[in-house]
Parts: C-alpha cells; structure tokens; sequence
C-alpha cells in the first residue's frame, strides 16, 4: 500500500453564529478529567463514493459541515484559560468561531479490501485522521475538531478527531447524525444539542479553579502510548444472544444483560489468555454513562457526560 497524499487543508467556520450566545462554556469535572488524554477518533467507510473531478463531494461535504457547525459553535472554537488569585488557572470553551480542520487526501492505490480484510488494523488507517498525536489540552493551540475526506480506489474514509474535553462518545455521534441530516438538506436539526450546565446547580457558572503547579506538572507527565497492534472484534447480534443465553443458564436466572454477558466472555478470555492464577486479582475498568441516571441531565445535552468505575476481582470469581 503507498501512502496518503493530502490535496487540501482548510479552516472551516459555521455558517452563522449564534449573536453571542454560547460564547463562553465552563468545563465541568467530567470534561476537566479528561485534559491530558488523547481526542476521540471515529471513522466512516463507504463504498464506491466517487469524488468527481470537480470535487463535487468533498465541496458539498464542506458546505454542511459549515452549516452543520452553525449548530455546534464549540467544535469551532478552542479551548481558553482564565488567571485567577492564589495561582489558580481555570478551563473554557471559547466558541470563538476559530474554525474546524477540514483535510481532503487521497490514498493511492488502497483498497477497501486493504483496509478490513488484515487481521490487524493497517498502520495506514492511522493516516487517515486529521490532528493525531495531540492531547485535548492541546485544543488551547489546535481545532477542537478535524475531519479528513480521503479517496480510496474504490471508496471514501471519512475520518473525525474531536477533543474529548469537549464531548463524549454520545455527543460525537449526535454531532455525526447530525452532519448527516444537514447534508440530506435538512435545516432545522431533529435533536438540536443542549450546552447549558444547569444541572449542576450553578456550581460551575464562576467556573472550577486548578492549581497552575498541578497543570504545570501533569503537562511534564504525558503519557506515550507504546507501539500496540490493533484489532477489531465483531460480535454478531446471534452470538450475543447465545452469550446471554448461555450466561443466564449458568445462574439459572433471566437478569444477567446482553452488556454484562459479552463484557463476562471478554474477561475471561483475557484471564485465559493471560494464564492467571485463580487468586490473582483482576482490575477492569468501565465508563457509565450519566445522562439515564443523573437527575436533570438533559438527553442531548452536549459535553462529556460520562464516569469511570473500576471494578476488582478475583480471577476465580470472574
């Protein structure tokens, strides 16, 4: 496979603004934790896309990201700071209309077949995502959201990077339907996004204050991911139901979810694979969701909505 040659690279504003409105947002501690990790990366792959020679996709791709933007005035803004007494920094979205990275590339000679037959993801996939390498508090100097169109042989890689201080996985995806719609014509959204933060009790509005020693020192502490291969598993909806079945017989019940089942059969193949001993303890770690069970937490509300919960055990017990 050759590698990914860009054609173009823009800032791309909303359409309109909002006249002022949303132009500050504090981050909340959901987001706040999340500063000096990596930025979600998502990709969309379609078949025989065909870019025209007159780049006649990739300019109405453009045209309803603008639009799109219109309704998400913090994907095109940056993240700020605010000084503050006692050596004390705070963190915001300054919906300053900035601009959002929109990259159009081509990959010579790759094929979808190249992409998802491999048994390991292709090193080159990593090249079809614009803003990589960066953490989020990196979103204080570069776009808080990138989108790279790149034109494959027989297809089209729709690549997003966005700052995971600035969403989750559930307001990445409404973003995402959300460009969809407005690129079907669409002008007024089905599931307009929410940015207030009053389910918090006004106890952001006069924003949260960190030390700047604290900021200084996890900046110097970085993390580097090492070199890992990458692999993706497909659970069909028939092999799932089977992993529930077979989990609820085995406690005799009906409670155990097709979630709880699948993530039970993923555990134990890591002990298997690891050969533990049945005393060796097991840490694993899941993201729960707030929007179901936090009172007033609207369900399009756009941010990070979202907690970690660690869960040990014994490797018998699993």
């Amino acid at each position: 496979m050759e590698g990914v040659r860009c054609i173009s690279s823009s800032l791309i504003h909303a359409s309109s603004t909002h006249n002022g409105e949303n132009q500050r947002i504090e981050l909340t501690p959901w987001d706040l934790r999340l500063l000096l990790v990596g930025p979600i990366q998502k990709g969309l792959l379609f078949r025989d896309g065909g870019i025209s020679d007159g780049n006649t996709l990739v300019d109405t791709l453009k045209a309803s990201f603008s639009r799109t933007l219109h309704h998400f005035p913090p994907l095109a803004g940056r993240l700020a700071t605010a000084e503050h007494d006692e050596e004390t920094v705070s963190y915001f979205i300054d919906c300053n209309d900035a601009g959002a990275l929109f990259v159009h590339a081509e990959a010579d000679g790759v094929t979808i077949s190249d992409i998802v037959e491999p048994v390991y993801v292709p090193s080159i996939v990593h090249s079809f995502f614009p803003l990589s390498g960066l953490t989020n508090y990196d979103g204080i100097f570069q776009p808080l959201l990138g989108v790279q169109v790149t034109k494959l042989a027989d297809g089209v890689f729709v690549g997003c990077t966005i700052n995971h201080s600035v969403v989750d996985r559930t307001s990445f995806w409404h973003f995402i339907n959300s460009w969809s719609e407005t690129s079907r014509g669409s002008i007024h959204l089905s599931k307009p996004p929410i940015f207030h933060r009053s389910f918090f009790d006004n106890k952001i509005d006069d924003s949260i204050r960190i030390p700047r020693s604290l900021v200084e020192k996890l900046q110097q502490d970085r993390f580097i991911p090492p070199p890992l291969l990458e692999r993706v598993f497909h659970f069909s909806k028939q092999n799932i139901a089977k992993l529930k079945a077979k989990a609820n017989a085995e406690v005799r019940g009906d409670n155990i979810s097709s979630l709880q089942a699948l993530l039970s059969h993923i555990w134990q193949s890591i002990i298997r694979n690891k050969e533990l001993n049945p005393d060796d303890v097991m840490t694993f770690y899941l993201t729960v969701g707030a929007r179901p069970r936090v009172h007033d937490v609207p369900e399009w509300y756009f941010g990070n909505a979202a907690k970690g919960a660690i869960i040990t055990m014994k490797a018998k017990e699993v």
